[in-house]
């Protein structure tokens, strides 16, 4: 079985349907997402509708939570863009479609196995909203050892949108340390972080996603050029959304 593992999309569009288009290429079985499929980004209603079509489940991200509830804890542009991407969900003309679309951001789960992975957000402990950054790895050992605590075998998560994968050592290994390639070793439990679709934060413009391959034992991590100046301009066009949202999309950051 080969699954898509995708994170971290937040309204890009373009990068959305660019990662849909090679993971189409790579005779992966099905597609699954960590979540915030919403968040920052032109497109949220577009990529809704596609998530919902492609993807076998996706979990509820702290963005997409917000969108539904409340952005707390959500700095000064991540809030805008949020009551942004509500007025965008409460303005269709056709209100089946609009009550469709919410319906399955409802209904998003904040946690769901994978066979012997758990598959979160953003950590086993506060599964929408605790970043587990790749500098905890050395910082914060007792933090990393309660994670760990809470993983059986292995584990998925987003939300920091950093690639990689952390070990119980502890320790983080970004992709190009691995040479794109984590093979697992069944001594050891490891925590994986696809990266993001469409928010990359790494210094690393690209799409970031992953594929699970549990026949050959391994997770392949995957970068694409899609066209973010078409994104960042779009972000530049909307007066409710923070140029600087747009900004950063270039630099990775």
């Amino acid at each position: 079985m080969r699954t898509a593992i995708i994170s971290d999309i937040h309204g890009n569009l373009e990068a959305l349907t660019t990662v849909l288009a090679d993971i189409d290429n790579r005779n992966v079985d099905r597609v699954i997402c960590l979540g915030d499929i919403l968040g920052y980004g032109p497109d949220p209603v577009e990529c809704v509708e596609l998530i919902a079509a492609r993807c076998e489940w996706s979990l509820l991200g702290n963005h997409d939570y917000g969108a539904l509830y409340e952005p707390t804890n959500f700095n000064a542009a991540a809030e805008q863009a949020a009551y942004w991407t509500r007025a965008q969900f409460n303005r269709e003309t056709n209100d089946e479609d609009a009550v469709r679309r919410w319906e399955f951001l409802g209904k998003l789960r904040v946690r769901s196995a994978l066979g012997n992975f758990l598959c979160v957000h953003g950590s086993p402990r506060r599964p929408i909203n605790e970043y587990i950054f790749p500098e905890d790895a050395i910082n914060s050992p007792v933090k990393m050892g309660q994670i760990f605590d809470l993983v059986d075998k292995h584990c998925f998560v987003g939300h920091t949108h950093v690639p990689g994968v952390f070990t119980n050592e502890p320790e983080f290994y970004p992709p190009a340390d691995l040479g794109g390639v984590y093979r697992f070793n069944e001594e050891e439990r490891v925590i994986i972080n696809p990266g993001s679709v469409g928010q990359p934060r790494d210094q690393d413009p690209r799409a970031s996603y992953a594929i699970l391959d549990e026949d050959e034992g391994l997770v392949e991590f995957n970068r694409l050029e899609y066209d973010v100046e078409t994104v960042a301009k779009k972000i530049h066009a909307i007066p409710e959304l923070n140029n600087w949202l747009g900004d950063r999309l270039l630099e990775g950051r």
